[in-house]
């Protein structure tokens, strides 16, 4: 391994235990969004105790922080996550065994990346001090990425204002930054309001909330013959009434529209809401909607991303041993040949790697452009700032996403390699940048010519307040 920032490296090495000590400690708490407070402490703790300062319950949410170490220019940020998914608890054992019935689990590593980032910012630091280097280093620390995205209220807010770049990472399948973008979104609770009758007494006087959103969901359905090929509309029923003999009165759905563009995502959602009016008018119902989040597309930065590729090279693929492997090879035996084939063809994976059950290559060829598939709230901060994104194997090649496997991994010691990589990666990069006044000159002459030097506005209403409540109670 031959790296520039080799002070950074050293530093993230001889924190291995500590970071690996975050890791499993958030994964332990597993919290949901906007209720991570022991993950949050836990991160901005040990950020206090590097020296860094830290304000917190920023842009309305207590979950969210921002750490500072340093002054002046360049500014360079690292994004963390924290948040945990619904009903994915689990052991770090590779079959299905779960810590606590129902509970939350982290079943797409963000303990892991809320731990490497962390990592990349201590090392960066850590260099800046040995080498006497001027600049500002950040962590942001961004809860409810899942389902409630923060940061898009961080960069309404202006969070990110002022940054010079932002690195962001995420555990995967495979060593490779992320080219392309994602999805932006839309998503929101329509709640339906009728009137209660006796369901066989007399039927007639009843006005069904229910019918409203099984007819609005119908409509949807039938919209989807209408919709650009890369959109995706989901929906879940989150209240139907209480008991089958009673009209409801009351229902509720969870919608989440997406699309590639912004504006796209916005003509569709024009379209959902009717499918709601038009259900309403049919029922004699009412109904209300509150949105819970709305979310841009990421910008890609192609300096930057080369950048990702040049230092990966440098730092190297995660370290695998033997007990990593050997666990990989049982949860291998949970995942099927289809799962594996569509992680190989999505994540366009050589061919010569087709037989392996773990990544332990860096991928230096750059693949055609991602196809977007899932959304992320990073898309509102690369329109604040210039972003680049990296994707580390923390997991085995077809672990389906959001799954027991998955939250299985992020608790052993294959996540712990790839985190511990993911730090070093990024704490290389943002040395560069750092160092690099004409690297810096490049990316911010991308990021202009992406966003025609337009600031950014954001999505979000200015008086729409996170949702807490959302997962109250779970």
């Amino acid at each position: 391994m031959s790296v520039k920032a080799e002070s950074a490296i050293s530093y993230i090495d001889e924190k291995r235990d500590e970071l690996i000590m975050i890791a499993d400690r958030v994964w332990d708490f597993a919290e949901l969004a906007l209720h991570e407070t022991r993950s949050a402490e836990c991160l901005a703790s040990a950020l206090r105790n590097e020296g860094f300062t830290v304000e917190t319950e920023v842009a309305d949410m207590s979950t969210a922080f921002v750490a500072t170490w340093g002054s002046g220019e360049p500014v360079v940020g690292f994004l963390g996550e924290y948040d945990a998914l619904s009903g994915l608890s689990q052991e770090a054992v590779p079959y299905r065994k779960e810590r606590k019935p129902g509970a939350p689990g982290h079943g797409c590593g963000h303990n892991l990346l809320g731990a490497g980032s962390y990592g990349a910012a201590i090392g960066l630091k850590k260099a800046m001090e040995k080498e006497s280097l001027k600049g500002t280093v950040k962590y942001f620390g961004c809860p409810a990425e899942e389902n409630l995205s923060g940061k898009a209220f961080m960069a309404r807010d202006g969070v990110f204002d002022g940054c010079d770049v932002c690195f962001d990472w995420h555990p995967d399948q495979i060593n490779r930054p992320s080219v392309g973008t994602t999805l932006a979104n839309n998503a929101a609770n329509f709640t339906f309001h009728g009137k209660s009758a006796h369901a066989a007494g007399d039927p007639h006087l009843g006005r069904s909330a229910l019918d409203a959103v099984q007819l609005m969901n119908m409509g949807v359905e039938f919209l989807r013959e209408h919709m650009p090929d890369e959109a995706r509309v989901h929906y879940v029923v989150t209240g139907g009434g209480g008991q089958p003999n009673v009209v409801p009165p009351e229902a509720k759905v969870w919608y989440l529209v997406r699309s590639v563009q912004r504006v796209e995502v916005d003509s569709l959602w024009e379209r959902v809401v009717k499918c709601a009016s038009g259900a309403a008018e049919m029922t004699e119902t009412t109904f209300e909607v509150e949105m819970l989040k709305a979310i841009y597309n990421v910008l890609p930065n192609e300096p930057m991303t080369e950048l990702l590729f040049e230092c990966f090279e440098r730092v190297g693929p995660p370290e695998f041993g033997p007990e990593e492997r050997e666990f990989a090879e049982q949860i291998s035996e949970t995942i099927t040949d289809e799962q594996r084939r569509s992680a190989q063809q999505r994540r366009q994976l050589p061919a010569e790697l087709h037989d392996r059950i773990l990544c332990d290559e860096v991928l230096s060829e750059p693949p055609k452009e991602d196809e977007p598939r899932g959304s992320t709230d990073v898309g509102d901060v690369s329109w604040c700032c210039p972003v680049a994104r990296l994707r580390v194997a923390c997991g085995v090649i077809g672990t389906p996403g959001h799954s027991w496997q998955y939250a299985a991994q992020a608790g052993s010691g294959i996540g712990h390699a790839g985190m511990l990589t993911a730090a070093k990666v990024l704490a290389e990069a943002a040395y560069e940048v750092v160092t690099d006044e004409d690297l810096m000159r490049r990316i911010k002459d991308d990021f202009h010519r992406r966003t025609g030097g337009e600031p950014f506005e954001s999505a979000l209403a200015p008086d729409q307040k996170p949702a807490v409540h959302q997962f109250e109670g779970q």
